[in-house]
């Protein structure tokens, strides 16, 4: 009897066939994405605020134009990604960041916090999707694509776990300089740029030659902005598929913003658990989110990624629901169920986008289109929210926001269903990851036509088991 397989460990070195360049791009990432998002003020920047003098009309004003800004930002951005290149995008991302984190430590008021919140908005938007397409390219060119999906959970999951670590020191920190959370998230972003500034150029994405392809890289140098965009749009228009999976992601990323930040102490508050335990809950939060981010292998291969996402979205609005029944220990198990379900998710997610975007489009583009749909419905979301606090109906909030994820992924269901996207059987069958990944290669669980025409990198089209 052959031995039993066993599950490897995480980490970049458990599974075999990474090159040292994929190596390297994979544990650069790691330090960029840990860095990069590693905002050491986030459990404390209300009351910061508060404390400097502004209103709760002015913190939520500010927190709304950010939401906007996000949204008007990610188009351009992600054309410059693909003008200038991802990697170029990730450095003036991290420059930014940098001098955003500084600017309430220069000017502690509201047009610092202001200008404080739209820069972190033009730093996170030159990210948000470069370093996805940066990484997705990187191992495509080294033909270790198959790395991806544990490649992002674990960087993830890594940045999730930092914050645990990181976070309950803010308090003793403050005590000794006020200012010490927007310092060190700026020393933060700055070591973000270290990582970009090393990242190396990406080969050609056949892998037959040493020499860069600026191609590849992401830059678009002949094209002008107006072309690129109206390139990203035709794919999103002549994909099916792919706006589609781009409509799917928006249950769980606006659910996830929604409840973990601006719903999260207004939920612990309702069930009369007292602010001093807030960030012990968002501690195990965190952890809950950490290991699931960084082990997709635990979801079963028995359902495609599609319905992993829609089954992860269904459990999301479900813990929303059941928060409103239960006690305090129940609320904080559920919210840590909520946090589980998010970390699955969001990688699974995110190769979803990525595999369905077709060969030579605009990756960063198309990956900012997503990322602008998400946050244009969590900015009418958050509006919405703060009329039902307004008005004292938390638990109408829930539930409803419970029912309108149900009926959105059941319209999506059954436009899936409904033969509108047709599934290619015979990749399907073909596309699982290799062994210890869990989720299969997620463009095999549809069909790789476009009006009935296989597309140029579909896998029938190219004679391979499954796309890169």
């Amino acid at each position: 009897m052959s031995p039993r397989p066993r599950w490897p460990r995480p980490g970049i070195e458990a599974r075999p066939g990474l090159t040292d360049t994929a190596r390297r791009i994979i544990r650069l990432n790691y330090g960029f994405q840990l860095l990069f998002n590693l905002l050491w003020w986030m459990p404390v920047f209300y009351a910061y605020q508060k404390a400097a003098g502004l209103s709760d009309a002015q913190i939520f004003g500010i927190q709304s134009i950010y939401y906007v800004a996000f949204c008007l930002l990610e188009i351009p951005t992600g054309l410059i990604a693909d003008r200038i290149g991802t990697r170029n995008c990730l450095r003036a991302g991290a420059v930014v960041m940098t001098a955003a984190n500084l600017a309430p430590v220069f000017s502690a008021s509201y047009t610092g916090f202001l200008v404080h919140f739209l820069a972190i908005a033009v730093g996170r938007s030159l990210t948000s999707g470069a370093a996805s397409a940066y990484l997705y390219d990187g191992l495509r060119a080294e033909k270790c694509d198959e790395h991806y999906l544990k490649a992002e959970g674990t960087a993830r999951a890594l940045g999730l776990a930092a914050k645990v670590v990181c976070w309950p020191l803010v308090g003793p920190l403050m005590s000794v300089a006020h200012a010490a959370p927007y310092v060190l998230s700026a020393a933060s972003a700055a070591g973000s740029l270290v990582c970009a500034v090393a990242l190396p150029r990406l080969a050609t994405a056949d892998g037959g030659t040493a020499k860069t392809a600026e191609r590849t890289e992401g830059g678009r140098r002949g094209g002008a902005f107006l072309r690129d965009a109206g390139s990203a749009l035709r794919c999103v228009a002549s994909s099916r598929w792919l706006a589609l999976v781009m409509v799917q992601g928006v249950a769980v990323f606006t659910l996830s913003r929604i409840c973990q930040v601006n719903l999260f102490q207004p939920i612990l508050l309702d069930h009369g658990i007292a602010e001093a335990s807030h960030g012990g809950v968002l501690a195990a939060m965190t952890v809950a989110e950490a290991v699931a981010s960084a082990r997709p292998q635990w979801l079963s291969r028995r359902l495609t990624p599609v319905a992993w996402v829609s089954i992860l979205s269904l459990a999301l609005a479900g813990t929303l629901a059941a928060m409103t029944l239960g006690g305090p220990w129940t609320v904080v198990a559920l919210l840590c169920l909520f946090a589980a379900a998010t970390g699955f998710a969001y990688p699974v997610q995110r190769k979803l986008v990525n595999d369905a975007v077709p060969a030579h489009a605009p990756r960063a583009t198309l990956l900012s289109v997503e990322s602008i749909v998400d946050r244009a419905v969590c900015a009418l979301v958050a509006v919405a929210a703060g009329a039902y606090l307004s008005a004292g109906h938390l638990d109408a909030l829930l539930w409803h926001s419970a029912l309108a994820t149900a009926v959105l992924l059941g319209a999506f269901q059954l436009l899936v269903r409904s033969g509108v996207v047709r599934r290619d059987q015979g990749a399907a069958a073909s596309g699982a990851l290799p062994d210890g990944a869990g989720v299969p290669h997620t463009t095999a669980d549809v069909a790789d036509t476009d009006n009935g025409r296989a597309r140029p990198d579909s896998p029938r089209s190219r004679g391979a088991t499954g796309r890169g």
